[in-house]
Order: structure tokens, then sequence, then C-alpha cells
């Protein structure tokens, strides 16, 4: 959901890569929460981290525990910002789709506030994971 909503939200200013210790699935209640907001990710695809091995990032976020303590560091990393999200992914039936709502504003307001904070650390040049070379 964080990649969907920084290419919708950022994607004129930053280049986004997302990916994950291992490879899951695009989980259907994620595309259709997003799709509430109008953001289409059900092209999206799960995305392992060693896809970018030998690439250099200007920032990695990191949203869960588990990555925390297992993404690689990558060389040329301007900042790596952490923020614990709960796993909506560990809600099932009723609770579910609430907790992916849930999540996603979360998320979304906090890469709004990273947003301003890049701003005060890039100046001109706010860059997330790395400059778009659009």
């Amino acid at each position: 959901m964080a990649e969907g909503l920084l290419r919708h939200d950022h994607g004129d200013r930053f280049e986004v890569e997302s990916a994950g210790t291992r490879a899951t699935l695009v989980r259907p209640e994620a595309i259709e929460v997003m799709a509430e907001i109008g953001i289409d990710i059900s092209q999206h695809r799960s995305k392992v981290v060693d896809e970018f091995a030998g690439e250099s990032f200007d920032l990695v976020l990191t949203v869960c525990d588990n990555v925390k303590e297992s993404c690689p560091i990558y060389p040329g990393h301007a900042s790596r910002l952490h923020h614990a999200f709960e796993d909506p992914a560990s809600q099932t039936g009723p609770d579910a789709l609430p907790a992916f709502r849930r999540v996603r504003d979360q998320i979304r307001a906090y890469l709004q506030h990273l947003d301003s904070h890049t701003r005060l650390v890039y100046k001109d040049s706010p860059k997330i994971f790395r400059e778009n070379k659009k």
C-alpha cells in the first residue's frame, strides 16, 4: 500500500520501489481498500529486496519490525527510516477490511509527514528511494 500511496501522491517527484524480505502476494484486501481511494495497485507484484542488490537508494523506509531487523543495508543511503504499522494481513473475516483501511490511512498520514521532512532534509530536490529521472 505504501508503494501505491507514494506513487499516487508523490510520483512526480519520487522514483519509488517496494520490496520485502520474502515474496508473497498483493493481498486482495489491499487492492480493494486502495481502489476505494482511487488508487489501482492491482498490477503491483510482490518483490524481494534481492532484486535491487547493487542499486543505490537515497532513502529506505521500513514499515514493520520484521523488515527492520532483516532488511539488508544498501550502499549510498542518505537515510533509513522505520515506522512500525500493524500488519493488516494478520486480520481475517470481518476484521480484515477495516484493518487494511486503518493501516492505509495511517501509512498515508505518515508519508505526508515524511514529505514535509524530506523537504527539510533535501531542500530543493527531495528523494524517496531514487531521484525521479523522468
